[in-house]
């Protein structure tokens, strides 16, 4: 059985390689460098040295982890095949290098790895930035950036930034976490003699520099307060600020019972937000909700009851294990299906043995009509629900009836019951409609307001009160409201 030896070239410049790797690699049985894209290749090349590349592979592959698959396996079936073999990789074999990563993990217990140091490419972009690292520098894989997210306190590097293509991608995703005006460093060929080339310029310049290659990285200093956008951990260090002794006296006296109130209203202003198609709005209403979390969290974090990372981490689990349509072998081809899957998952997991487990776990506190929506929703999963629109309404026809019979008794009770078996069933046809009956009812309720103060204003125009004037004057300027058109204004 062969060996694998893995060095390093460094990061392109001749006198950076070490001489135990220019030994390593005069003395090879078989040389196999990643890719001959790199300044010491005509170096080694014109020493006579034989070697191979793998720059195919790049060619033949859809994916770069296909790439670096391909790569390990070709060096560990050479390897097992009884060969001694040299893989050389640019910079430093552990720096950024996942084919390496690869083969440490795949050759484990088939083949001896050897990995020689080197200078890497690291060394050589901090050189020429004159950064001191010890402040922290966080290095990440522009290929992978969708994952290892940039932290804005501290130094970023961004690796295997080969082409403009790539150098755009990565200006979109630096642009969720830093404001246009960044400053960022675009360095290419570092250490490189009469190679280096580096340029400092803002975040949204990033695509239009020209001569970017294949050993251009990007440098990100840590980011001042006015040059990013904040970020959850932020968000956290302030509310536990406010909840301080240096904070504020009003936010450290609140707990969980005090905050519900404030916890309903931001929903609902979420979804006035919604139906007055205002952004704006909708993103302050909605930072607004994300407070009432943070601060609920934080309350929770002082009494030792949890933290915000077991809320995220619940959530985050119980949307895998909710969705076995989509990460397990469950089949949801439309809405339905998915549905069915969804509240299937969670009876399993809360233990819930029957149907009728799942209607009584609705909340008690949810508005009636959202919460009759819910009941029939879920009753609906077993069949137990109307064919069509058409036997819904046929019902609420016969609530009324039933209601016509008892309403004008002394019988308030079965009164009570009349009307709400009324209302269940208008609620029934809502949901056949998809319409949600608390949103309808909410837009009834705000028609109803600007007709009535379009009454009001125009009898005060009139020199009238409207104690003062008779149904059939106020009935008369009602119908006049129903044909105006209500501008966005009148509705806000």
């Amino acid at each position: 059985m062969g060996k694998i030896t893995i060095i390093g070239l460094g990061p392109g410049d001749y006198e950076s390689l070490t001489l135990k790797a220019e030994n390593i690699i005069k003395n090879a049985e078989i040389l196999i460098l990643r890719t001959e894209k790199h300044p010491l290749v005509d170096k080694i090349s014109g020493m006579g040295i034989k070697f191979s590349t793998c720059d195919d592979v790049y060619d033949s592959a859809d994916t770069f982890e296909e790439v670096y698959e391909t790569i390990c396996d070709r060096v560990i079936n050479i390897a097992l095949e009884g060969n001694n073999v040299v893989y050389a990789v640019p910079g430093h074999p552990l720096a950024a290098e996942k084919s390496v990563e690869m083969i440490l993990a795949k050759a484990k217990g088939k083949v001896d790895v050897a990995v020689e140091s080197a200078m890497s490419f690291i060394d050589a972009v901090t050189a020429a930035l004159k950064i001191d690292i010890s402040s922290g520098l966080k290095i990440i894989d522009a290929l992978r950036l969708d994952k290892q997210k940039p932290d804005m306190n501290c130094g970023n590097l961004i690796t295997q930034v080969y082409s403009k293509l790539v150098c755009s991608e990565v200006k979109l995703i630096l642009m969720d976490h830093y404001k246009d005006e960044q400053k960022v460093c675009i360095i290419k060929a570092a250490g490189v003699e009469e190679q280096e080339k580096m340029e400092w310029i803002e975040l949204h310049q990033l695509d239009s520099i020209e001569w970017v290659d294949y050993l251009t990285s990007i440098y990100i200093p840590p980011a001042e307060e006015n040059k990013r956008f904040k970020s959850m951990d932020d968000l956290i260090n302030l509310m536990e600020y406010l909840r301080g002794d240096k904070g504020c006296p009003w936010d450290r006296k609140q707990n969980h019972n005090s905050l519900k109130p404030y916890l309903l209203e931001e929903c609902y202003e979420v979804i006035d937000a919604i139906e007055s198609d205002d952004i704006d709005q909708l993103i302050e209403e909605l930072g607004d909700v994300l407070l009432q979390v943070v601060f609920h969290c934080q309350i929770g974090k002082e009494a030792g009851e949890f933290h915000i990372h077991d809320v995220i981490t619940f959530l985050a689990d119980k949307l895998i294990s909710r969705h076995p349509h989509v990460f397990g072998q469950v089949e949801a081809n439309d809405e339905s299906g998915a549905l069915e899957s969804w509240e299937a998952a969670k009876r399993n997991e809360k233990g819930m043995d029957t149907y009728t487990d799942t209607l009584k776990a609705i909340p008690k506190a949810m508005p009636s009509l959202t919460r009759s929506w819910k009941v029939q929703e879920k009753a609906a999963l077993t069949g137990f629900d109307w064919p069509d629109v058409d036997g819904a309404m046929a019902k609420v026809d016969e609530e009324v009836l039933e209601l016509k019979e008892v309403y004008k008794t002394a019988k308030k009770d079965k009164i009570e019951e009349e009307i709400g078996d009324l209302l269940f069933a208008v609620v029934n046809v809502a949901r056949f409609l998809k319409m949600q009956p608390e949103l309808a009812l909410t837009k009834t309720i705000n028609k109803f307001i600007l007709r009535f103060s379009y009454i009001e204003e125009i009898a005060m125009t009139q020199g009238k009160k409207m104690e003062e004037m008779t149904l059939e004057e106020m009935d008369l300027l009602w119908n006049k409201a129903k044909t105006h058109n209500f501008t966005k204004t009148d509705k806000n």
